[in-house]
């Protein structure tokens, strides 16, 4: 029995709104799930409070590894839009832990991909076979993630990045009308600006204030009490709000061609991954054509691209099980 627990691994998808928790027996092929818990993260002080509280439950591992959403250097991480620093060498003599490895969330789906199966993913595009190469992960949620999955001649290496903080580049005219109107009310027009939850709601919030465009009394009564992203999305895709349905038009404009830029940077012809909460939530929208041909339409290369399997990535754990392989793998 000593043996069993000893093998189980701590896994963590820590987010700025919610972090998941995961207890699992590793393996070579996809990471077992013993126990998981969802927490807010607001809520708490930082991740050790957390730890303890599940581990509480009668959860026992003797290490862990955290998905962080942030950049993570030498071992420790800022949350990004929480106010908690972590320290991996820190939390596991605080949590009496074997070993504690922060990584990159982008980063831990990075290392997920590999345990996913067939019916995980969502194909946009089934591209073609062009042998093994670089692939690539971009992620819109609470924030915008990008990763390089580098092929190294044996394996996928993911190699984190910080792009959802690189400037957003417009494609057609009215892209660049919103970044106008986004630079004149004092924000950074950064891609996050506009490919998260947070982006929905400024590319909401022009139109409705350059267009004439009218709003829909149940979406703004909806938005006071719930979260407003999540209230455009729904809206759109149930067809209930014209406002809401053209804000997500634009969104998945937008997301095309930052997938088509991640692409061509990265040469990314073994995929291109679609993650995160927002992808899941909007995957009809996706699947009408507008992503796929913003994602090809970069002028000499739309034939290259155009060969690019593209997927989204449907299963919520894939950061867990990245974060278990990443940490079973050292």
């Amino acid at each position: 029995m000593k043996d069993a627990v000893e093998s189980m691994i701590l896994a963590g998808d820590v987010g700025a709104t919610k972090t998941i928790l995961g207890l699992f027996a590793s393996g070579n092929g996809r990471p077992s799930l013993v126990s998981q818990k969802t927490f807010r993260s607001a809520s708490y002080q930082g991740l050790a409070p957390m730890v303890r509280e599940f581990l509480a439950d009668g959860n026992r591992a003797v290490s862990a590894c955290f998905g962080v959403a942030g950049p993570v250097i030498n071992n420790t991480a800022e949350v990004t839009n929480l106010s908690w620093f972590e320290d991996g060498q820190s939390l596991a003599s605080d949590l009496k832990l074997e070993r504690v490895s922060l990584i990159n969330d982008i980063v831990a789906i990075g290392y997920g991909v590999a345990a996913l199966k067939d019916e995980d993913f969502l194909v946009l595009n089934p591209g073609k076979n062009l042998g093994p190469a670089n692939s690539a992960i971009i992620a819109a949620g609470t924030g915008l993630g990008e990763c390089t999955l580098y092929w190294d001649g044996k394996h996928h290496v993911p190699v984190p990045s910080e792009a959802g903080h690189s400037d957003f580049a417009p494609y057609d005219d009215l892209s660049t009308e919103l970044i106008r109107y986004l630079r004149n009310k004092g924000l950074f027009t950064n891609i996050e600006q506009i490919l998260s939850g947070p982006g929905l709601v400024n590319i909401y919030s022009f139109l409705r204030d350059t267009t004439g465009m009218v709003e829909s009394a149940d979406v703004i009564q909806a938005m006071r009490m719930e979260d407003p992203a999540a209230v455009i999305a729904q809206a759109a895709s149930e067809g209930r709000c014209k406002l809401c349905m053209r804000t997500l038009e634009i969104f998945v404009c937008a997301y095309g061609a930052e997938a088509g830029n991640l692409a061509l940077r990265t040469v990314a012809v073994g995929g291109i991954y679609l993650s995160g909460g927002i992808s899941r939530r909007i995957l009809s929208n996706l699947q009408d054509g507008a992503f796929m041909r913003w994602f090809i339409n970069k002028d000499r290369q739309a034939s290259l691209l155009s060969q690019i399997p593209v997927r989204v990535i449907l299963n919520d754990n894939t950061p867990l099980f990245g974060a278990v392989r990443y940490l079973a793998q050292r």
